[in-house]
């Protein structure tokens, strides 16, 4: 397996782990949290971009942090369809 395979599969396996840590504690299903997450293009802009630094930190932290960061983008997506 190449670099760029195990560096693929690396982001993959923690975004998947992110996204069912995040459904359980919102107390949603895993494709829910992860049609939301993809609606806002949160998988590719943030855990993905980001896994370098967000891998470093506890799976409660990323949990805490996925799901307020899908509040806020949802929220602002609202209030930008109300200007």
């Amino acid at each position: 397996m190449d670099k760029y395979q195990t560096d693929t599969y690396k982001k993959i396996h923690f975004a998947v782990m992110a996204i069912e840590a995040s459904a359980r504690k919102a107390h949603l299903s895993g494709k829910e949290m992860h049609d939301r997450l993809k609606r806002q293009d949160l998988i590719h802009k943030r855990l993905f971009r980001y896994y370098e630094q967000l891998h470093t930190q506890s799976l409660e932290w990323v949990t805490d942090d996925t799901i307020e960061t899908l509040h806020n983008w949802e929220q602002e997506e609202k209030e930008s369809k109300v200007c």
